[in-house]
């Protein structure tokens, strides 16, 4: 199953993610990215050019990370996106329902 944005992992245990703490460690994916051309530092050796962005709480910063690493909890049902007037909320099978926000009317404008 491939893990995406939104989704909710679990970091393995590697030497790589033990010296860093971040073995067992639960984060939500928040992006991925091919590191050739990002020139990003990625945790774990690289098996193809693509590498996941993971956010963990508790910590100051995200983590780059190979794919092998990581282990798919769930995907994030409830996670909400906005972005201008759409917004977009996660189900349980890793879709978005996206709807349309009504903006309240400015204060000035009566009708």
């Amino acid at each position: 199953m491939n893990i995406s944005f939104g989704d909710n992992v679990k970091i393995l245990a590697v030497p790589e993610t033990d010296a860093l703490g971040l073995s067992g460690k639960q984060g939500q994916v928040y992006g991925e990215t091919t590191p050739s051309v990002s020139s990003i530092e990625v945790i774990g050796e690289l098996t193809e050019d693509y590498a996941i962005n993971v956010s963990i709480e508790g910590f100051d910063e995200t983590f780059w990370l190979a794919p092998h690493l990581l282990e798919l909890i769930d995907h994030g049902q409830g996670t909400t996106m906005e972005i201008g007037h759409r917004k977009a909320v996660r189900r349980a099978d890793g879709t978005w329902e996206e709807s349309e926000m009504t903006r309240p009317k400015p204060w000035w404008k009566f009708w």
